[in-house]
């Protein structure tokens, strides 16, 4: 796929200066890493295109038309090198004294991956080395000859501010935690004659960030919604009608595919979106380019009935199993999930629930009238008083636990230190009670298992109407990296039980193989 350049408007475009800026890249500069390295750096069609139109379109007095530029495609397309050589060809060809050029990242670490490249393509580089002095303490590549420099910076840097940039690279602008850095840089450029910014992306799923602005103003001008004959958009992206399965839609949006992105590791990743749902919104959000919702509906309702069973309890009497207990705040619900490992490599889940008894008749929101059914229906357990009775509470959690072969209960640590220790004094080993934060570390893997085994049929439960109505308010967050955890969709929405259920899995994943998937009802030892 080729570049669609914005009708030129006028614009004339420069020849000379294009082609010179096509060339520096191949003449100048060689890979640095995977399969091209230590061959010239020859950009690929849709790099070349974007190249020629930025340097070689100008204005009537001489200075290029772009002072934006918004690049948005799938990962593995080469965007970091790209990047790397464009604040070089900045630094070192604009023709500006004393540029002050600026590659940024949200971290320390992404910020200096840029600059890495570029420092490594100019020391192979026989005729740039000659003109540059790099500084890696400082991540740092001085310019003598024009006093330039180029220098990497981070959204956590400490002094951001003092600047008078000309050009400006922001790498992976969806993870940028704020629009601090940008608005410091962007505001920075007033002096220089023909300040350029450059912000290379793949999609994100964060909607309140600079990126998701920066995108929906991308796609105004593209569409010809907004006129900014400064402004340069370029989105490879799927469209939100298409199938995200279809290979050919993966050639469409992949701009480097054959090249720094394979067919067989798209095919890999698939794969595994196929097998794995919670993996499917990664997929289309890292190798198809499209804005996924941050919060969105993961469970399937009826993939969750479809995994109800008629369970006879009393045949899980000292089966072993694994503990998790999600403690509410004074008036919420608390949940307590055992979770028993299967032959099959899937689990089995029995919950109980507990509320104050004084605040079932005393809320009036919806969702606190379906609890207090539930609690007159005896679907959830009430507590005396008006908040948690840790006491209470401590108490029939050893109750529930002395049917059982419980090796390792796992729990949110907000407010649970009381019961905790109360669990202690009645008996549970200290080894055997495990503190879990509420994070992707702990509910990533259990999460997408749940996903794997309810599509399988590898997971069951009893029909409990409590767990079940917090399956369906359970959405999810999703790091830039992929790992999940259960969030709300709103924030009356309850998903106690869920969470104990994903911390009672997690230890069931971690643990489980080192006392058998099965254990015979009487063969445990009971740990508490």
């Amino acid at each position: 796929m080729r570049l669609s350049i914005l009708d030129d408007k006028g614009y004339e475009l420069d020849e000379a200066a294009a082609s010179n800026a096509v060339e520096f890249f191949s003449d100048m500069l060689i890979h640095v890493k995977g399969r091209q390295a230590n061959q010239p750096f020859v950009l690929l069609p849709w790099q070349a295109d974007i190249v020629r139109e930025l340097f070689g379109r100008k204005r009537a007095d001489g200075t290029r038309r772009y002072r934006k530029v918004y690049i948005e495609c799938p990962r593995k397309n080469g965007k970091s090198l790209f990047a790397a050589g464009l604040a070089l060809y900045i630094l070192l060809c604009d023709g500006e004294q004393g540029a002050e050029v600026y590659s940024a990242a949200s971290t320390r670490d992404q910020a200096s991956l840029v600059y890495s490249m570029a420092a490594q393509m100019l020391r192979k580089s026989p005729i740039l080395s000659k003109h540059v002095t790099i500084r890696d303490s400082v991540k740092r590549i001085n310019h003598p000859k024009s006093a330039s420099f180029y220098r990497a910076i981070a959204a956590d840097s400490a002094a951001a501010h003092g600047f008078n940039a000309h050009g400006i690279i922001f790498d992976e602008l969806h993870t940028m935690p704020d629009r601090e850095l940008w608005d410091v840089l962007d505001t920075s450029t007033g002096a220089r004659t023909q300040p350029l910014t450059i912000a290379i992306t793949t999609a994100g799923h964060d909607r309140s960030t600079i990126c998701w602005e920066m995108h929906q103003y991308a796609e105004a001008v593209r569409d010809g919604h907004i006129d900014d004959d400064g402004f340069l958009p370029v989105i490879f992206s799927a469209g939100p009608d298409d199938d995200w399965r279809d290979e050919s839609v993966w050639e469409r949006v992949n701009p480097s595919l054959g090249v720094s992105v394979t067919w067989d590791y798209l095919r890999e990743q698939a794969a595994r979106a196929e097998e794995n749902p919670a993996f499917e919104n990664t997929f289309r959000r890292l190798h198809l380019n499209q804005w996924t919702q941050q919060e969105s509906r993961i469970i399937s309702m009826a993939s969750w009935d479809d995994c109800e069973h008629e369970v006879d309890w009393s045949g899980y009497d000292g089966r072993s199993c694994f503990a998790g207990l999600d403690l509410a705040s004074t008036m919420d619900v608390t949940a307590f999930v055992l979770a028993f490992p299967e032959d099959d490599g899937g689990m089995t889940v029995r919950p109980w629930f507990w509320i104050p008894e004084d605040n079932i008749s005393k809320k009036a929101r919806a969702d606190q009238r379906l609890v207090r059914n539930f609690g007159e229906r005896g679907d959830v357990e009430t507590t005396p008083g008006n908040e948690v009775d840790v006491i209470y509470l401590a108490e029939r959690i050893m109750e529930i636990c002395q049917n059982y072969d419980v090796r390792y209960m796992g729990y949110d640590p907000w407010n649970a230190a009381g019961v905790v220790q109360l669990l202690q004094s009645h008996g549970m080993p200290l080894h055997a009670i495990q503190k879990m934060s509420q994070g992707s570390s702990t509910y990533n893997e259990p999460f997408k298992r749940l996903l794997s085994w309810l599509g399988n049929g590898k997971f069951r439960h009893d029909g409990n109407v409590v767990l079940r109505w917090m399956a369906g308010n359970t959405s999810h967050r999703e790091d830039v990296n992929g790992n999940i955890r259960p969030d709300k969709g709103r924030s009356a929405d309850k998903i106690d039980g869920i969470c104990a259920m994903l911390m009672a899995c997690g230890l069931l994943i971690n643990y489980g193989s080192e006392h058998g998937a099965y254990m015979e009802a009487g063969s445990g030892v009971v740990l508490f």
